[in-house]
């Protein structure tokens, strides 16, 4: 399919769509974690190992993804990423509707390469469209993708509901995620956007190395790593309740499957409110206010969510939780692209740390399910999330005036949507 021209508002609708395809897929299969479970006969400790397969994939494959993204291009990425998604989940699913335990692993392994590759190339997408546009708008994109987890979770828990097998279920749900896709991608950026920026010189007038040394560098870049911290944080407290919401108050609460999906719905619904009114949040009061004020959301909420002795109260919880995961990882993305001749290798280093939490987290966490439950379990998040209230102060916008991060020779940038200066 070829590539038309289009413009940076173009693309971005583009990749509005495909970070909303791409939440739409993966709550497709989160929302129905009770009934995988139930048909594959696990306990939690085993659904945990099971969901580490999805994360292996993912860890093992993140750290090649912005050199993926420079040979193939964003569009190519993203569209061979989605359809080794869409396979991965679809033989998952069908290893479900046979309880084979053995064949629904490599699925989920298969989904966790192409879905963490395909969230690395949509980033890196998205914080270049974010340079030609010369506002943030990252959080919007991330919005879509919660929007996306909110359709899914409603599709279902209406799925679940009516009892429809996961199989059928998902493949509705990855058939329509394919298709559009591969119509939004079409409206990408030109290839060549996220080709390595050409060397510049340093302090000392002579020329810094660039490509893929300049992509590795960003790993010994002190703010970068912190930024991805803050990422982290905020991931693992989404990942968690991507994976373990709704089983916590299906057991936690003695209640109905259709109960704990429309409970992920709550908390789903709550962060996308939270990235919708972001951007505004961000725009009056910085980068650094809206940070520690939705981390200690998510720190309370948590809190809440696990000690309540009652389903509505704990659904409080879930409000606050959602709304204090919403804005960490759009946030920690624009970031690091803050410089944007060097955002490419800056936004690969935070997307692998984040999703490196946002899926390998949440599995350990049911081995510590076995032994306490699910609620108490997800209360383990709070250490991060305060380390994330800890350190936010890094996302502060670089200025002209800023050293640079390290001693790497290379110059700080001012950033699209700099906050006011007591920051």
């Amino acid at each position: 399919m070829r590539q038309t021209a289009a413009s940076p508002r173009a693309a971005s609708v583009a990749v509005f769509a495909v970070f909303f395809l791409s939440g739409f897929a993966f709550s497709g299969w989160a929302s129905r974690m009770p009934a995988v479970r139930d048909a594959l006969g696990l306990a939690p400790n085993g659904m945990g190992l099971l969901l580490l397969t999805l994360a292996v994939g993912s860890v093992l494959a993140l750290p090649l993804s912005g050199l993926v993204v420079e040979h193939l291009g964003a569009r190519r990425t993203v569209e061979a990423a989605a359809g080794l998604a869409v396979v991965g989940l679809l033989l998952a699913a069908t290893a479900v509707a046979f309880g084979n335990v053995w064949l629904t692993a490599p699925g989920l392994f298969a989904y966790g390469v192409g879905t963490a590759v395909w969230d690395a190339a949509m980033n890196l997408e998205g914080a270049a469209v974010e340079q030609r546009l010369g506002r943030a708008v990252m959080p919007r994109y991330h919005a879509g993708f919660s929007f996306g987890t909110m359709a899914g979770a409603a599709l279902g828990a209406g799925a679940a509901a009516l009892h429809v097998p996961v199989i059928g279920h998902l493949a509705v749900t990855l058939s329509l995620t394919m298709a559009g896709v591969l119509v939004a991608t079409r409206s990408f950026l030109p290839e060549g956007t996220h080709a390595p920026a050409p060397a510049q010189p340093g302090a000392d007038g002579a020329p810094t190395k660039g490509g893929r040394a300049r992509s590795f560098r960003a790993w010994t870049e002190t703010r970068t790593l912190l930024v991805g911290v803050v990422v982290l944080a905020a991931a693992l407290a989404e990942g968690s309740a991507n994976d373990w919401l709704s089983l916590a108050v299906v057991d936690g609460f003695e209640t109905s499957d259709a109960v704990g999906a429309a409970g992920f719905a709550v908390f789903v619904t709550a962060m996308t409110g939270m990235r919708l009114l972001g951007t505004r949040l961000i725009d009056r009061f910085g980068r650094v206010a809206a940070l520690r004020l939705t981390s200690g959301l998510a720190l309370v909420g948590l809190l809440v969510f696990g000690l309540a002795p009652s389903l509505p109260l704990a659904l409080v919880g879930v409000v606050a939780w959602g709304t204090g995961a919403a804005l960490g990882f759009p946030v920690g993305m624009s970031a690091a692209a803050d410089d944007p001749r060097h955002a490419p290798g800056r936004v690969a280093v935070v997307s692998t740390l984040g999703y490196t939490a946002f899926l390998a987290g949440p599995p350990l966490l049911g081995m510590l399910a076995d032994h306490v439950g699910y609620r108490q379990a997800l209360l383990a998040i709070t250490i991060p999330a305060l380390i994330g209230f800890a350190v936010a102060h890094v996302a502060r916008p670089l200025t002209p005036g800023d050293a640079a991060p390290v001693d790497t020779g290379l110059d700080p940038a001012v950033a699209p949507g700099a906050e006011p200066a007591a920051d």
